[in-house]
């Protein structure tokens, strides 16, 4: 992999060709061990790529910087969007995948990495899971965007979240559907985090992909 992006990969255990893919982007401050916690079921029967932000940021690393919440720096997070379509190019062309099952699963910051790749790879892109995130508005306006009329989603978010209202998270929802995507949006009673409840229904989520 020529990818600048240090991750941990986990094979899987069954035989052929066709298993299931999932890339992991952890949220701002955390690392490549933080989500594979949330998908621990899956080991064994789906090739799992978790990815470690580029950034040093205290206590751990970060995919892109922010001028303020809701606000990402955007000349970083451009081209942390190319370094990441590489990498998932790369994945598919080393590990041999099949390009039919690749989904994303992305906490905070790397839910609003994950909707984005979704909007700008297409249908490479099979299903997501955006825990806690939201869509820049400059993605919305700006970025060359393809079809996700064939995305199915998994979009959720803490009610008292004090990091990232809530509603922008209703906001994704919205916008991806009125796209034609399958999206599932569910709340629960939590601030900036995954309560069990959370894991169970992401877990079910990518079950059902």
């Amino acid at each position: 992999m020529k990818s600048p992006f240090t991750y941990k990969y986990i094979a899987p255990t069954t035989k052929g060709n066709d298993q299931p893919s999932l890339f992991l982007f952890h949220g701002m401050g955390s690392n490549e061990e933080d989500l594979l916690q949330l998908v621990k079921e899956f080991e064994g029967s789906h090739h799992i790529f978790s990815l470690r932000g580029p950034i040093v940021f205290n206590p751990g690393y970060a995919f892109f910087t922010i001028e303020e919440e809701g606000r990402p720096e955007r000349q970083v997070f451009d081209k942390v969007v190319t370094y990441l379509h590489q990498f998932i190019a790369e994945a598919v062309q080393e590990y041999s995948l099949d390009q039919s099952k690749i989904s994303l699963v992305g906490f905070s910051q790397g839910a609003v990495l994950a909707q984005t790749i979704a909007l700008t790879m297409g249908d490479v892109i099979k299903g997501v899971a955006a825990l806690s995130g939201y869509l820049p508005d400059f993605v919305k306006e700006e970025y060359r965007k393809h079809p996700v009329d064939h995305l199915t989603m998994f979009i959720s978010h803490g009610e008292y979240d004090y990091v990232i209202p809530s509603h922008w998270g209703l906001e994704s929802k919205n916008y991806f559907e009125e796209l034609g995507a399958n999206v599932t949006y569910k709340t629960y009673e939590d601030g900036h985090g995954v309560v069990p409840e959370n894991q169970l229904d992401l877990v079910n989520f990518i079950k059902q992909l």
